[in-house]
């Protein structure tokens, strides 16, 4: 494990800090393997995220996928930290999923996030996002992203709109229902 704590030290020039009011959103380290899988591991955030909790080796997966969206798109996700407290609340940022939904976005960066429940209605995620799509309109060639949402998740909703996010259209992943929305500047 030694191998890897060191390789978890590495820092990753091509992953920008970004800075909030309340927030630092960073690259993923090796020692936010345990506050993530915390994340991850709750009901109440994986509700509308799949429906299943995920178990603390699909979290160090997603670390290491991140790391690798960064070096091979140029984008990826941050964690989201606390600036106070140094706590780790949750994640946002963008991916390339190769999702077979149709119609097909393949191509176009998907925007994600999360936050702790226990920091839920906090404003976090209205900063984290207002972060990240700052950042996007600058550096993601194409100025297109879209986000999946549960036409339930009326919080996520809400949040995507708030950044400029407006329904494409209704679809499916696999026999579960999705919206996909889209942002265009």
């Amino acid at each position: 494990m030694s191998q890897i704590t060191s390789f978890g030290r590495i820092t990753y020039p091509n992953i920008p800090l970004l800075e909030t009011e309340h927030l630092y959103l960073r690259a993923h380290k090796i020692e936010d393997l345990q506050p993530l899988s915390n994340i991850w591991a709750n009901p109440e955030t994986t509700r509308f995220i799949g429906q299943q909790p995920r178990a603390r080796q699909e979290i160090w997966k997603q670390i290491q996928r991140t790391i690798g969206g960064w070096s091979l798109l140029g984008y990826g996700y941050w964690v989201i930290t606390v600036k106070s407290t140094g706590t780790v609340i949750g994640e946002a940022g963008f991916m390339e999923g190769l999702r077979d939904i149709s119609p097909s976005f393949i191509g176009t960066p998907e925007a994600g996030w999360v936050i702790a429940p226990a920091h839920w209605n906090k404003g976090y995620a209205s900063q984290a996002l207002a972060a990240i799509h700052e950042w996007s309109d600058v550096n993601i060639a194409g100025k297109r992203t879209v986000c999946i949402i549960e036409a339930e998740h009326a919080a996520s909703i809400y949040l995507a709109q708030k950044v400029g996010y407006y329904l494409l259209h209704e679809t499916h992943i696999g026999a579960s229902p999705i919206n996909v929305y889209e942002r265009c500047i």
